[in-house]
């Protein structure tokens, strides 16, 4: 794509998200969007809000269950940026208007206790950097009407990142076996997905190595601290406002969040 398109591709995003009004998919507006052009929009559009104050606080993978990546036709994940905006506190309702069209998911998140810079991150290397893991629940939304999205569409909108809320009872990676971790999804009381950790690539450790690897590429290290979101456990269920959505996963405890 030419820098014109490029910087009108990230506008029209950055509009929508902020007017909360999706706009069509990238894809058919630009003949031209591949994965790398898409990187670029997502990272422009990234730029523009930690310019504007915010702080990049972690990363996220996306379509790291194989399920999805058959439905897109792809053949590996891709990432997003978590920034400080996006994270909200167990106990907060979530006023949905924030979002266009919400769903949440949930996910064993991993925080990283050193940093990990690729390449050549292996999954010895994300157990030694990895300082716990959290029950978390990821709300997912897309900036492009109706969800009608293809791989570029999605990464270009920062890997359809919307929020996270993450639970307060962090378990080290020694005392679980993190491949093996079952998880619930309820949405007001009613049982809606059920899930295991290894639906994340066989092991969500792997997820994280991948992407330490993958962002090595635009020169970016996975810093102390971060928040890793390794993928999705579950299908991702609608959410709207009167709803109250929790997580439970088995030796890791709940997460729990309502929204209005």
């Amino acid at each position: 794509m030419n820098p014109t398109d490029l910087a009108a591709a990230a506008e029209s995003l950055f509009d929508a998200q902020e007017k909360r009004v999706p706009v069509e998919p990238l894809t058919d507006v630009y003949e031209d969007l591949d994965v790398t052009a898409a990187y670029e929009i997502q990272l422009a559009n990234i730029r523009r809000r930690v310019d504007a104050g915010d702080t990049i606080q972690g990363h996220k993978v996306g379509l790291s269950a194989k399920a999805m990546q058959q439905m897109l036709g792809v053949n590996e994940p891709d990432y997003g940026h978590l920034l400080e905006s996006m994270f909200i506190f167990e106990c907060d309702t979530i006023d949905v208007s924030r979002f266009i069209q919400p769903r949440v998911e949930i996910e064993v998140a991993f925080v990283l206790g050193r940093s990990l810079a690729g390449p050549g991150v292996t999954v010895a290397d994300v157990i030694q950097a990895t300082d716990f893991v959290l029950p978390s629940l990821e709300i997912v939304d897309s900036r492009v009407a109706d969800w009608r999205i293809k791989l570029p569409d999605t990464i270009a909108d920062n890997a359809s990142s919307g929020a996270v809320v993450l639970g307060g009872s962090p378990t080290r990676l020694t005392d679980v076996d993190v491949r093996l971790i079952g998880a619930t999804l309820r949405s007001n009381g009613e049982l809606r997905e059920t899930g295991a950790s290894g639906a994340v690539l066989g092991n969500p450790v792997v997820a994280v190595a991948w992407l330490a690897n993958k962002v090595a590429s635009f020169g970016v290290t996975l810093e102390a601290g971060h928040v890793i979101m390794p993928g999705s456990c579950t299908r991702m269920i609608p959410v709207s406002a009167g709803d109250t959505v929790r997580a439970e996963f088995d030796r890791l405890g709940h997460v729990a969040v309502a929204f209005a």
